[in-house]
């Protein structure tokens, strides 16, 4: 998945440094990464293309540190390209678009947050963690994530498949934002009731992922059909939702995510 990039090392403690020449630099335009593809490869701009920038420390991955940047203009040979066109360029590279979905992430917060939710003061980075603090008031806020859930609905030898009504197009599981308030298992159940009108028992936890295209942490439960399989689809949220059989499962295009991670091992009878 996104997150297995071993043997590389992810390290997030804040670290508040500049930049080395070969230090990468993520600057972001909406959902668009500036970047340079040659031969199916992408490249990032480094500490030396922007030393005349303000940048942010990020994280490191081995030993290099990763930064983001909130330029507006472009740079000499670098263009601006969706993180959609880029990742089938580099989904075989696991620790860079792990890279770029984190760096993605935390570069919303940061612009997100420029004014205080408070008073509406200015914000500011604070030098001892990562963290932002209110010249105003002094209220000190911290990078958020939204928790949500994958869920695997078991029917005997079959799996609850469903596609989108909007986006992405290939299969995938049912999938929620938890609410406040929930648990993560009443986020299950209340998804699943939703969006198929099921109801499950037999929750079981499986693993979770970091989804930073959605600022999402993602919990990946399995659970079991609980009395009448009768699917009532949600029509706002899918087009799609159907029992399908282990044999007859098919796999999103790319295996980077939790949902088809989740697919994958019931389709080979790794999960029962």
């Amino acid at each position: 998945m996104i997150q297995d990039i071993a043997p590389h090392c992810f390290d997030n403690t804040y670290a508040g440094k500049d930049p080395k020449e070969n230090d990468l630099i993520f600057v972001f335009d909406k959902d668009n990464v500036l970047c340079r593809i040659e031969n199916e490869k992408v490249f990032f701009p480094k500490g030396r293309d922007l030393k005349d920038h303000k940048v942010t420390y990020l994280f490191r991955i081995d030993e290099t540190s990763y930064f983001f940047c909130d330029a507006k203009e472009t740079i000499d040979g670098y263009a601006f390209n969706s993180l959609r066109s880029i990742r089938d360029s580099i989904d075989h590279d696991e620790m860079m678009l792990f890279g770029v979905y984190t760096a993605y992430h935390l570069s919303l917060w940061y612009k997100d947050n420029r004014y205080c939710g408070r008073c509406a003061g200015t914000m500011e980075e604070t030098k001892d963690e990562r963290a932002l603090e209110c010249l105003n008031c002094h209220k000190r806020i911290y990078p958020r994530i939204n928790p949500a859930v994958i869920v695997g609905v078991k029917n005997k030898d079959k799996l609850l498949i469903t596609r989108y009504a909007k986006g992405f197009a290939h299969n995938a599981l049912v999938a929620g934002f938890t609410e406040i308030g929930e648990t993560l298992e009443d986020t299950v159940r209340r998804e699943v009731k939703e969006e198929a009108g099921i109801s499950v028992k037999n929750i079981t936890y499986y693993k979770s992922q970091p989804w930073g295209i959605a600022q999402d942490i993602l919990a990946g439960f399995y659970c079991e059909v609980d009395g009448d399989d009768t699917i009532r689809m949600d029509n706002r949220e899918l087009k799609y939702a159907s029992w399908v059989a282990r044999q007859d499962i098919e796999l999103q295009p790319t295996d980077y995510s939790l949902t088809n991670e989740m697919m994958r091992m019931f389709k080979e009878g790794k999960i029962k």
